[in-house]
């Protein structure tokens, strides 16, 4: 590579990777079999849409996934999660609105994500003892495993978080519409871990 060559804001020479979904079809589209399989592993264990949701959302937060984070906030939305409750996540542990069994999911979702930190691990699986079975105990760390799996695939990609179109003078004046985002390729099936 040419150290002379021009680099954008982010250091690259020109901007531009590879969309690794596109470029590898078949790799992607076995990841995607594994996210279906880790779906069905969460609903036997009887998990549900929000807590699924915030495991999807902490993982991308601590990854620093914009797409995932994208899809997955309008994904707990949906799911009837408060924005009150998703504006405080990266703060878990500081507040009371979260339930035993979510904080013990949060803490394992974590320990996933960073698995080099055995002390942590070791306290976030004690935790999840008091509260979660054996089954859910592994629809969770499966959940936390598929999301991060996603993760880098968008954040390698770098798959973009676009404005959605406005469709009114008034949305692009400002408004709150305006200011929603939707990713552009749609790298990830909205329900991929979920």
């Amino acid at each position: 590579m040419d150290g002379n060559a021009p680099r954008d804001v982010n250091g690259t020479t020109d901007g531009r990777r590879v969309y690794l979904d596109k470029q590898s079809p078949a790799a992607y589209r076995a990841l995607v079999h594994t996210a279906d399989a880790v779906r069905a592993t969460a609903a036997e264990a009887g998990l549900d849409r929000i807590l699924v949701e915030l495991v999807n959302l902490r993982v991308s937060q601590i990854n620093g996934c914009a797409s995932c984070l994208d899809v997955h906030t309008r994904a707990a939305l949906r799911a009837g999660e408060t924005t009150r409750r998703l504006g405080v996540l990266p703060a878990w542990r500081d507040t009371e609105l979260f339930t035993a069994r979510e904080r013990a999911a949060l803490a394992l979702a974590e320990a996933t994500t960073d698995p080099a930190d055995r002390l942590a691990q070791d306290r976030a699986y004690g935790a999840a003892r008091a509260v979660l079975d054996d089954e859910e105990i592994s629809a969770v760390i499966w959940v936390a495993i598929a999301i991060n799996a996603f993760n880098r695939v968008s954040i390698l990609s770098r798959h973009p978080v676009r404005a959605a179109a406005t469709t009114s003078p008034a949305t692009s004046a400002g408004s709150a519409t305006a200011s929603a985002s939707a990713p552009v390729s749609a790298p990830l099936p909205v329900d991929a871990t979920a």
